[in-house]
């Protein structure tokens, strides 16, 4: 028999049941702001992360690393710690309960739960908002890029009787893990599956597609041993590389601009030409006929990520006319040398991501290369024909391969969203704990 409900008066919240009560965030915990001082030494770092409460080391060269600790607050076990800067980031972890005590960044909140609350219900609730982006909605009728202490303590709280409270933690605790155990385990096998489709490409352009045949020494030692009829070559004798437009450039008074859309960095991912956010920008005819994309080319970039430096995405023409940055590289083939398409694959094979990984400048997760160095590179070059089945073979074996990756991860985004509405499903009353 279903439990009676009322209207919680919250638009987000919906109903509750009707012995649930609609107090504020301040009835049950109180927000402090303990900094550490000179006690810095005594305790560990912690951060919020998208996996809750962790420790960090404080020698962690994260980017980001402060010059020191002192001005850090303090955050204790059993306490929950909020970061609610950057709304607008919506792949930012909001809220976790911290299973130790250290000193996290002043930034964020830290909120004490009192008698009347249990914390691990708590924490769901909290989730259950970031989940669903509450948090950036509230107040002011639209975005909000960021929210204090005194916001969060007049957020509406949805509350059980203690003794529910328990139970609907136990409950989720238990079904969340169990989600988040299968999860991980469909990620394992996405990793598993793209190495499996790294190690395709990789076979098909430095052993061909041909099966057992004569193979010779390259000399070199990220690619080993080819084919005999294959030679290696470095790019510069089979292909040109056109850098783009630097940014910021002064015209003289009366200069005649157009218009034009160019690419940057972000726009050129691994594996695909991302348009959904493409910038403009004012240049003369000349250079918009210089540093015009054309069908066909290899666009590569100068910095980003480290897995995806030397890695190359065809453009197809998307847009037209359109030019490049200087941060992005256009690498024109010549095609009776060198397929791009052959090519395109070579870069994602994993004697390239070597030698880029190498050769790069690198910071903890960044690194950048250079035109030089790309030009530099080095790899097996079978005959005109032989690419063509290569390309052919690999275009039919890494689509099935993505349509298991795609499948898989899929997947994973139908148990974020069960996950997501099971918690507030429980958190606000609308199904009850057996």
């Amino acid at each position: 028999m279903s439990r009676e409900m009322k209207d919680s008066g919250i638009e987000w919240i919906g109903i509750i049941p009707s012995d649930w009560k609609m107090l504020r965030v301040k009835n049950l915990f109180s927000t402090h702001k303990d900094i550490v001082g000179n006690q810095v030494d005594n305790f560990e770092r912690l951060a919020l992360t998208l996996g809750g409460v962790i420790k960090r080391s404080k020698a962690d060269s994260d980017g980001l690393q402060p010059e020191g600790f002192n001005n850090y607050q303090i955050l204790r076990k059993g306490e929950l710690v909020f970061k609610l800067i950057d709304l607008e980031n919506v792949a930012t972890s909001r809220v976790g309960l911290s299973p130790y005590t250290g000193i996290v960044s002043p930034a964020y909140i830290v909120a004490t739960p009192n008698n009347n609350v249990n914390v691990r219900y708590a924490e769901h609730y909290f989730l259950s908002m970031w989940k669903r982006e509450i948090f950036n909605h509230l107040g002011d009728d639209g975005v909000r890029s960021s929210l204090n202490s005194r916001d969060l303590l007049n957020i509406p709280f949805c509350t059980p009787p203690l003794y529910e409270q328990e139970e609907i933690a136990n409950f989720l605790d238990f079904q969340c893990s169990q989600i988040d155990s299968v999860a991980e385990r469909t990620r394992a096998s996405i990793e598993e599956y793209k190495k499996l489709k790294q190690a395709v490409i990789t076979e098909a352009v430095t052993r061909g597609v041909r099966g057992k045949r004569p193979m010779k020494d390259s000399g070199i030692e990220w690619i080993g041993t080819l084919p005999m009829d294959w030679s290696v070559t470095a790019l510069k004798y089979c292909a040109s590389l056109q850098a783009g437009i630097t940014l910021g450039k002064k015209y003289p008074k009366g200069t005649e601009l157009s218009e034009v859309p160019y690419l940057r960095v972000a726009n050129v991912q691994g594996d695909h030409v991302d348009l959904s956010d493409v910038a403009t920008i004012q240049v003369t005819v000349e250079e918009i006929e210089k540093y015009a994309l054309h069908d066909g080319e290899l666009l590569m970039t100068e910095g980003g990520d480290r897995d995806k430096l030397g890695r190359g995405t065809i453009w197809h023409g998307e847009i037209t006319p359109c030019i490049h940055q200087n941060h992005v590289f256009a690498v024109e083939t010549d095609e009776s040398k060198l397929l791009v398409r052959f090519f395109d694959y070579v870069t994602s094979a994993a004697p390239a991501r070597t030698y880029f990984d190498l050769t790069a400048k690198k910071t903890t997760n960044l690194a950048c290369t250079n035109s030089t160095t790309i030009l530099r590179y080095r790899f097996a070059l079978p005959p005109i024909a032989e690419q063509q089945e290569i390309v052919e073979y690999l275009d039919s074996k890494c689509v099935e391969l993505d349509a298991l990756i795609a499948k898989k991860e899929q997947y994973l985004v139908e148990l974020e969203n069960y996950k997501k509405s099971l918690i507030y499903e429980y958190v606000t009353g609308k199904k009850e704990v057996d």
